[in-house]
């Protein structure tokens, strides 16, 4: 899937982050919003048809659960396996300051959310927790963005479920190319499987992390919803 649809921003190697001063963050590390080049891109976008290809969509999700998929998923990365784990509350620390892959999260997720204002035909944004609740919905809406809605007679033969079936978590991570292959730069398919549980944060962090990120997401993200 990695090599299918490669990411419009792409993945730096993950180094050890134990930087104090955030003017000194490498490059990569400082980038707080969508990079210009990609909004460059989308706003020069003509709306007429031939251009069906150039879609954007984004999926955000609860900081807090977030932070905790991307501590086991860094963990997992980190190379070499001499460096250990980070631990949980160094990562926490890190988050909150906005010391992580892209900048700031609330930054990151903000500049999304208002190029889909700009450019609703263009880009979708979407929310994680919408996804889990009702994946129907949240599909046909996908489709129709891309200008390719669901026919009457599709969604009587269950051409909907199917398509779920198919993008399922235990779907895709039993196929045995996400069970035993690698990607080219060395990382193996599974790492990226983890079964992503909505308030999941509830069980990793203690109060005072839940307390401590609760304004910081206020002051970010409360305009978006």
């Amino acid at each position: 899937m990695h090599k299918q649809l490669p990411a419009l921003q792409p993945l730096a190697p993950l180094p050890d982050i134990s930087i104090q001063s955030s003017p000194d963050l490498p490059a990569y590390l400082q980038e707080k919003e969508l990079s210009q080049e990609i909004r460059d891109l989308v706003m020069s976008l003509p709306t007429e048809k031939g251009w069906a290809a150039y879609y954007l969509h984004s999926i955000s999700r609860n900081p807090k659960d977030t932070f905790v998929s991307l501590w086991h998923f860094t963990n997992k990365l980190r190379k070499p396996k001499e460096m250990g784990e980070n631990s949980l509350e160094e990562a926490f620390d890190k988050f909150c300051r906005g010391v992580r892959l892209y900048g700031p999260f609330g930054d990151h997720v903000l500049s999304y959310w208002k190029l889909s204002l700009e450019k609703p035909e263009r880009v979708l944004f979407l929310k994680y927790e919408d996804l889990k609740k009702e994946p129907k919905v949240q599909l046909r809406k996908l489709s129709e963005f891309l200008g390719c809605p669901f026919s009457q007679k599709e969604e009587t033969c269950g051409v909907v479920d199917e398509i779920l079936n198919l993008c399922s978590f235990d779907n895709l991570s039993n196929l045995e190319v996400n069970k035993t292959r690698k990607l080219p730069s060395g990382e193996e398919n599974c790492t990226f499987f983890r079964r992503g549980e909505t308030g999941d944060s509830m069980n990793h962090l203690a109060a005072e992390m839940l307390e401590k990120m609760d304004p910081i997401t206020e002051q970010k993200l409360n305009s978006c919803g």
